[in-house]
C-alpha cells in the first residue's frame, strides 16, 4: 500500500511546475538596437566578467607569496 500513496505523492509534485514557462515569441523585435549600442553593451559585459577574472590571474604571484 506504500507504492500507490508514493506515486500519488509524485503525480501530485510533478503536476506542479516550479519555474515560471518563458514566453517565447517567434516574430521580430519591436525596437532595433544599434550595431553602436551593441558594441557597448557586449564590451561592458566582457569587462564586467573577465576584468575580475584577468586581475586575478595578473596578480596570482602575490596572492601565492601572502601566505
Amino acid at each position: 500500500m506504500v507504492l500507490p500513496a508514493a506515486s500519488r505523492l509524485l503525480r501530485t509534485a510533478l503536476r506542479f511546475r516550479v519555474a515560471p514557462v518563458a514566453n517565447v515569441a517567434s516574430k521580430p523585435a519591436k525596437e532595433n538596437i544599434s550595431a553602436r549600442d551593441q558594441t557597448i553593451a557586449m564590451t561592458t559585459m566582457f569587462i564586467t566578467i573577465l576584468g575580475p577574472s584577468g586581475w586575478i590571474l595578473a596578480h596570482l604571484e602575490d596572492y601565492k607569496k601572502k601566505e
